[in-house]
């Protein structure tokens, strides 16, 4: 099993986002505070996770976490800022939402910005490490999944109930039959013709 969290502090919240490397949609963050007698043999980054197990854990850690938090960044943000300053925006924005303000925070990944005064730790493969980064990135994956079957309905074209935005060879394919709509991040290289350059 993985460890509670990271750091001495009672109210430490883990957080996680889902969807940095997709084409279309939003980055979507969580964070959550896990309580000291929290235990789940089963949680673990999500990515190891089957979309049922993940769908299995959301209400559990809904239920059982001192509070959590998630929140969405959509693709004209991501265009305007760049997909990795859209993460941290939506780390913090989930961080906003938690009701109890957490004494120290643990992040997935190795980049992150301060959010406010509180101490963090970036931690590289933390939703595989502790169990509060873990939750978060169930929470991130669930909630964007959920979205990108919302938006599927729009444009079933592009299969995103399937793929959730990724640049699969189907996801791709659509992108030059039909071209891009109004989810797509027109600041990422959609198809891979855009990485040539001619001199």
């Amino acid at each position: 099993m993985l460890k509670l969290k990271y750091s001495e502090f009672n109210f430490e919240c883990g957080t996680d986002e889902a969807g940095r490397g997709c084409l279309a949609g939003p980055v979507t963050a969580a964070a959550v505070i896990l309580p000291l007698d929290f235990r789940n043999d089963l949680l673990n980054d999500s990515k190891l996770l089957s979309h049922k197990k993940r769908d299995y854990l959301k209400p559990i850690i809904e239920n059982q976490s001192v509070c959590y938090g998630v929140a969405h960044v959509y693709q004209e943000k991501i265009d305007t800022i760049n997909i990795l300053n859209a993460s941290i925006l939506a780390m913090h924005k989930s961080i906003e939402k938690l009701h109890k303000k957490p004494e120290f925070i643990s992040v997935d990944g190795n980049r992150f910005k301060p959010f406010k005064t509180i101490p963090h730790q970036t931690i590289i493969k933390g939703d595989g490490k502790y169990l509060n980064i873990a939750a978060a990135s169930v929470l991130a994956k669930t909630y964007r999944d959920a979205y990108m079957a919302t938006i599927h309905e729009e444009f079933p074209m592009y299969n995103w109930i399937q793929n959730k935005g990724y640049p699969t060879f189907e996801h791709r394919e659509a992108i030059k039959k039909y071209g891009i709509t109004k989810y797509h991040r027109k600041s990422f290289k959609l198809l891979p013709e855009q990485l040539t350059f001619e001199f």
